[in-house]
Order: C-alpha cells, then sequence, then structure tokens
C-alpha cells in the first residue's frame, strides 16, 4: 500500500447530539448500498472481462453507459466504483481505435460498433458536434473530481484541451485569429471542413423521425435563405446534389455554432487539473467572442458565424440556421447547453459573475417574448424562424414520408423549462434571478412544482429543480426523503431488471439492449452537495460543498455518513451531518464548493449541551468535522462564493496535485510553457 501523506491542520468541530438518524439519512445511505451492488452487477452481466461494452452504439453512448460511476465514487460510493470507472473508460477508447476493428456485426439492429478513436479522442472518420461531444466527455471530467493523481488522465487532459486551443497542430480546430471553432464538428484530426451526401442529408432533412420533410423546423441544420424550399430527394440528381452539398459544406461546415461553447468545459477541466493559465486564457477568450457576438447581434445570440467569425455569413446576414441552432428540432436547448457551461466556467475560472449576464440575457429573451396560451399557462418560443419567434402551440402531428409514418419532434412553445433559470441562480443568488423563477411559478398553471419528477432518467429532463428549488424557499419541507425515496425506487427497478435477466453474452449482442444508467447520482449531487445536477451534455460538477473522508484519505462521504445540505444563501449555507453508524466514528472533510472555490467564515454549530450554539472562525476553504458513534451537528457556515482559484487538488495535496509522471505544457508559445499544478513530491528531482 502507498504511504498516505499526512492530513493538514485544520479548523475542527465535533459534534455530540445523540439522535436517531433522520429518515433522509438513511435513505442516503441505502441509495448508496443499492447503487453499489447494481453498478458491480452490471459490470458482471453487460462488459467482457476487460471492461468492453457488449452494446453496439456511437463512441459516446458507450462512454455514456457508466459517465457517472467516477461522480459516484466520489461522492462516497465504494472504491471499486472508480476502478469500474477507469477499467469501462480505457477499455471503450482502446477497442474503439481505428487502428483496428475490435468487432463485427453481429445483430440485425442499425446501432453498430464503428472504430471511432484516434489519440483516445474522436476520429475525423467518426467526429461529433459538441452535443454528443460532451455526452462522451461527461465520463472523462470526472476522473478530476474523483482522483485527480491519475498521470494518464493528467496528460489525456492537457492533450484533449490543446486540440481546441489551437495548441496541437494534428488538430487545427481553433481559429485564434477570427476566435471560432472552425466546424461545429471536430476531433483529434482537425475539423471536418466537407462532408458527404449521407451527413448533408441527416442534419437538412428532418426524416429519421425527426418530423418530415419540413425545412426551417425539425431539422439539424439549414441553407436558409440560400435555399428556402429544399426538396424531399435532392440527392437524387447529381447536379442539385452536388449544389446543396457545396452549400452545406460552406453555410453549415465551415462555420461555428455556440453548441461548440461546450468546449470550454474541455478546457476548464484541463485547468483545473494542471493550472496552466493559457487554458484559463483560451476559455475567457472564446467565451468572450460568443459573448460580443450576441450584443453585436441585438442581444440575440446568432447560432451561426462563417470562417471569418462574420454573423451570418454566406447567408445574406441571416443569424440563425446554424448546426443545432434557432430552428432545431429540440429548439434552443441545444443552443443553451454551450452558452450556460461557458458561463459557469468563466464565473468558476474568474471569480467575476459579470459573466453570467450572457446566459440571463438569453433567457429574459425567450420570457419577454413569451406568452399565455388560451389555458392561461405562460409559454415561451423555442424557436426562430423565417417569420421570426415562432409562437405555434401545436407540434407538428405524425406525418407519412416515404411510405414510413414519421412521429413529429419539433417543439411547440412551450412552459420555460427550469435547467438554465436553476443553474442560472446557483451561480448567481442574485435578487433578479430569483425574482425571474418566481415571475415564471406565479404563471406557471399545469406543474406541481414540488413535484420531484426523477423519472426521466438521468438527463436534464422533467422539472426535477423545481422541486429543489421550491425547498429552499421553505414550501416543500419533505424534499429531500421525497427524492431520494423516489432515486431509490428507479434504481431498484434497474437492479431488479438486471437480477432477472437470463440472457447470455450473445443474446445481449443481438438485441442490442442493456439497462440504462443503473447509477443515478441526481438525488445524491442535489441532497449532499446543494446544487443543481451538472449540465448533462458537458458541464462540469456544481457543489455548494462536498465531502473527503479524513481518516481514509480520498474523496466522499465517509462510510455510514449521510450528508443535508438544508440552506441556501448568497453568503450562507447549512449543513445536516449524521454518522448513522452506532459504534464506530467518522471523520469527514467538508470543503467550500466543487473545486475549493468557495471560502467558509465563521461557523456556527451545536454545543455539547445542546442548548446554545458555539462557532469557529474558519477564513479557508476546509473544515474538519469529528463525528463520534451515532452522532449528528449542524453546521451554519458563512460562504464568501468564488473567491479562490479553484483546482482539483484534495485536502491533503497542499501546492500540487501529486501526479507521479506530470506531463509539462506544449504550448506553441515558450512564455506559456510551465508544469502547473502537476508536480510528483513523492521523489527528489534528478541531478545531472
Amino acid at each position: 500500500m502507498p504511504r498516505k501523506p499526512p492530513l493538514p491542520q485544520l479548523p475542527t468541530i465535533k459534534g455530540h447530539a445523540l439522535t436517531a438518524p433522520p429518515a433522509w439519512a438513511l435513505l442516503e445511505r441505502e441509495l448508496f448500498a443499492l447503487m453499489e451492488d447494481a453498478a458491480r452487477l452490471y459490470a458482471r452481466e453487460y462488459f467482457e472481462a476487460g471492461g468492453a461494452t457488449l452494446m453496439a452504439e456511437d463512441v459516446d453512448d458507450l462512454y455514456e453507459q457508466c459517465y457517472n460511476f467516477g461522480l459516484f465514487y466520489a461522492l462516497g460510493a465504494h472504491d471499486d466504483l472508480l476502478e469500474l470507472h477507469l477499467r469501462h473508460w480505457n477499455a471503450v477508447t482502446r477497442v474503439s481505435d481505428v487502428s483496428f476493428q475490435h468487432r463485427t456485426r453481429y445483430n440485425e439492429h442499425k446501432k453498430i460498433f464503428r472504430p471511432s478513436i484516434y489519440r483516445e479522442f474522436w476520429s475525423h472518420s467518426q467526429a461529433m458536434e459538441w452535443h454528443h461531444l460532451s455526452e462522451g466527455n461527461m465520463a472523462l471530467y470526472d476522473f478530476g473530481v474523483a482522483d485527480p493523481t491519475i498521470s494518464e488522465n493528467e496528460r489525456r487532459a492537457r492533450r484533449f484541451a490543446d486540440m481546441f486551443t489551437g495548441d496541437d497542430p494534428e488538430a487545427p480546430n481553433y481559429d485564434a485569429n477570427h476566435r471560432i471553432l472552425r466546424s461545429p464538428f471536430q476531433s483529434a484530426q482537425g475539423p471536418v471542413l466537407e462532408g458527404d451526401i449521407e451527413l448533408a442529408h441527416t442534419m437538412l432533412y428532418a426524416g429519421r423521425g425527426l418530423g418530415g420533410s419540413c425545412n426551417y423546423y425539425g431539422v439539424r441544420a439549414s441553407l436558409y435563405p440560400i435555399i428556402k424550399d429544399l426538396e424531399v430527394r435532392w440527392y437524387e440528381k447529381p447536379a442539385r446534389a452536388k449544389q446543396v452539398l457545396d452549400l452545406f459544406n460552406r453555410l453549415v461546415l465551415q462555420c461555428d455554432t455556440p453548441n461548440s461553447l461546450a468546449a470550454t468545459a474541455l478546457v476548464t477541466h484541463a485547468y483545473l487539473q494542471t493550472g496552466d493559465e493559457r487554458y484559463k486564457r483560451w476559455v475567457l477568450d472564446y467565451t468572450e467572442a460568443w459573448w460580443d457576438r450576441t450584443k453585436a447581434n441585438g442581444g440575440i445570440c446568432p447560432d451561426n458565424v462563417d470562417a471569418q467569425g462574420v454573423i451570418g455569413g454566406g447567408r445574406e446576414g441571416c443569424f440563425w440556421g446554424g448546426q443545432y441552432g434557432w430552428n432545431h428540432y429540440q429548439g434552443y436547448n441545444i443552443m443553451f447547453h454551450g452558452i450556460n457551461i461557458a458561463v459557469e466556467c468563466c464565473q468558476l475560472l474568474t471569480g467575476d459573475s459579470s459573466w453570467l449576464e450572457f446566459l440571463r440575457s438569453q433567457v429574459r429573451l425567450l420570457v419577454d417574448n413569451g406568452f399565455e396560451r388560451p389555458d392561461g399557462q405562460f409559454v415561451v418560443p423555442t424557436r426562430y424562424g423565417p417569420d421570426g419567434w415562432d409562437r405555434s402551440l401545436q407540434p407538428p402531428g405524425p406525418s407519412v414520408l416515404d411510405g414510413i409514418e414519421m412521429r413529429g419532434y419539433a417543439q411547440e412553445a412551450s412552459p420555460m423549462r427550469s435547467q438554465e433559470m436553476i443553474h442560472l441562480y446557483h451561480a448567481s443568488m442574485a435578487t433578479e434571478d430569483r425574482d425571474l423563477i418566481e415571475s415564471i411559478r406565479d404563471r406557471d398553471t399545469e406543474r406541481d412544482w414540488n413535484d420531484v419528477d426523477v423519472g426521466m432518467g438521468e438527463k436534464n429532463r422533467g422539472q426535477i429543480e423545481f422541486a429543489r428549488y421550491q425547498y429552499y424557499e421553505g414550501r416543500n419541507p419533505d424534499w429531500p426523503e421525497k427524492l431520494l425515496r423516489a432515486e431509490y425506487t428507479a434504481a431498484l427497478n434497474s437492479y431488479r431488471e438486471m437480477v432477472e435477466d437470463e440472457r447470455s453474452h450473445l443474446d445481449i449482442i443481438q438485441s442490442n439492449r442493456v439497462p440504462m444508467h443503473v447509477v443515478l447520482t441526481k438525488a445524491l449531487t442535489q441532497v449532499t452537495t446543494g446544487a443543481p445536477q451538472s449540465i448533462y451534455n458537458g458541464g462540469l460538477l456544481r457543489a455548494t460543498v462536498r465531502y473527503y473522508d479524513a481518516d481514509r484519505l480520498r474523496p466522499g462521504l465517509p462510510p455510514d455518513t449521510a450528508a443535508l445540505v438544508d440552506e441556501l444563501g448568497s453568503d450562507r449555507v447549512g449543513v445536516q451531518l449524521v454518522n448513522c453508524h452506532r459504534n464506530e466514528p467518522r471523520r469527514l472533510i467538508v470543503q467550500a464548493g466543487a473545486f475549493g472555490e468557495h471560502h467558509f467564515g465563521e461557523v456556527h454549530f451545536d454545543r455539547a449541551d445542546g442548548e446554545s450554539l458555539d462557532s469557529i472562525r474558519v477564513e479557508g476553504k476546509y473544515l474538519l468535522v469529528e463525528l463520534p458513534p451515532g452522532a449528528a451537528v449542524r453546521l451554519s457556515a458563512e460562504l464568501q462564493r468564488f473567491c479562490a482559484t479553484p483546482s482539483y487538488a484534495f485536502p491533503w495535496h497542499t501546492d500540487s496535485i501529486p501526479v507521479p509522471f506530470p506531463q509539462a505544457s506544449v504550448s506553441t508559445n515558450p512564455a506559456d510553457r510551465t508544469e502547473g499544478r502537476g508536480s510528483w513530491t513523492g521523489l527528489p528531482p534528478d541531478r545531472d
């Protein structure tokens, strides 16, 4: 066993109150135990021994299968959850390499296993846009919160970020002069600047279950206004096919889109791992470029700029129609993912909350253009098109195209979704953002904001964030127990499905069906860290507080320990901590922020006599709490938000993350070259 570093001296609080564990605490620990067993069973049933998946899917979906195992470990799950996460991620990366064909097709379904990885990242032939790159990268980011000392992951963090900052000549995705990513589709071999008929057809045509032959709505991208009415079978005439493909390459592929702002999370991940300032500069510069374009476009974020960074370049100035933009079949949401992720990264890196105005302005834009339906429900438009804001109240119905019945997914004007509003308020804790949420709540006639609504799986769907908001407003007092109970039920259903699955590995391969997300981290993240769920499509962890086991020196709550953030404010946080073990003490470190970006001030806690409060002044990011057997304590802490340099470093890492084999910066600018924070302190330096 490697020698563990000493725990630094930390301000210490001791819990004294012996208490029967509250229901939420017991549910929390039962949820940990159930999903630990579920993760192990999932690996036994649906992976080869080496960790390779039995599924045939796009590579981002393969990573998604266990995307949150590392986060689950970092919240307090057993050590083997991190081992499973590493084994699975490395296996997916290894067997998906383009240098060989790992497997042939064993089934009749449309999904096949494709070699997709080059230099451990997406290859040019299987390049993705950031909606899907982000889904795959969620599994990568949480290695940082789980264990930032893994040498190969520190190397990956640098190398992957360099593919997007312009520092990797083999992957020239970024144009620093025009501050654009050169295509919506990017890879380890650079941008995709020219496509084929199949790609153009997929992006421009709203078939394949996405709503028929609509040319403006229900598509992934359009050629408007150069081609206003694209015929369904454009590809059957060679001359027309060439014309459309040339336009697609120029108007869609050789452009940038705000969806690519999600790349800021990948580069911020490298900063948190290394402390290299050039990563911070890139995140701020790229986000600023899109914020400047938004202001230049009258306050509405354009969804396309050309190869020179010109809004609507080649489209006669039309600011909408780009990849996953304002006329996309899911409306604004994919574009807003990128904006939301970027402003959270900028605030984290600088401590400056003015970056949030970029997201706030777009949320207000939707609300300002909202209206009441005849039934009184307030709705907002989700798309923009030839006639301005689309205020239709009915989605496209089923249609028949080429003899096939299609289901329409294009969205009508809808009630304002929770994600952007709740993330904005959690980031700012500003009265203006709370007032915005309250104004939406007062006009919401069809949704129950106290409903935990966990039936939507792990993705950012449903209205689960509303119930969390209601709790902190004092309107949903039993929310922690309701949420944990609902999440337990969902996890139990997945567990029983696996237990009762009698298929062989060959049967699984042939059917290509396995349970999705048997580990659920929504409830545990919300309850224990006092934060909304990370944006599923590529957001970094959000946390008001997080925890470390002070005796085992690893992240997460110690065994038998439960936590609940029961108060949130602009300068305050309340936390309940419970030791559910009746014979053994537990010690844990409470950290201010997901990455130590906050600081505690004065912390009040229960005295031993149980009749009054004591206090301690921390003035730092860490606090040690000792819990005797069966003891509980409530902390009420002053909190200075976004005042410290964020890092993946753990409390005992002191000034550096002890990566055994750190990689130096590869910036082309000699002034930028640095080892960052990644230096190994366990060995003496070489001497000539």
